[in-house]
């Protein structure tokens, strides 16, 4: 997919083998893994409507259309993720307690979440 990514990082937890990342989302990701020089965990990518609704995602959730990645970047607080990624171009950017959401939405928004 890129240097630092493969598709199967993109992959709906449940196995049901939707993986289509959005190449925007994938080209932000290597900006930010540049920003940083270090690696990037995706703890969710892709999520099908079923898995979207059995982890409480939003009905409308960009994870349904592989427009979103959840990352942890490797010994760096989610707080100065979100900011680097609001840098890097991320249109959508949410930091929470353990990640950082980030996806490619066809409009700004920002959010603290749990």
């Amino acid at each position: 997919m890129t240097p630092n990514f493969e598709r199967s990082e993109f992959a709906c937890q449940c196995g049901c083998g939707f993986d289509t990342a959005d190449y925007e989302l994938v080209q932000h990701l290597e900006k930010l893994r540049a920003h940083f020089d270090r690696p990037i965990k995706i703890t969710s990518g892709c999520r099908c409507l079923d898995h979207n609704k059995a982890v409480g995602g939003a009905p409308n959730s960009q994870h349904t259309k592989g427009r979103a990645a959840d990352i942890q970047v490797q010994s760096v607080d989610p707080a100065i993720v979100y900011e680097a990624a609001i840098q890097v171009g991320f249109n959508g950017t949410g930091c929470y307690s353990t990640f950082t959401h980030c996806d490619t939405r066809d409009y700004k928004a920002t959010w603290e979440g749990a």
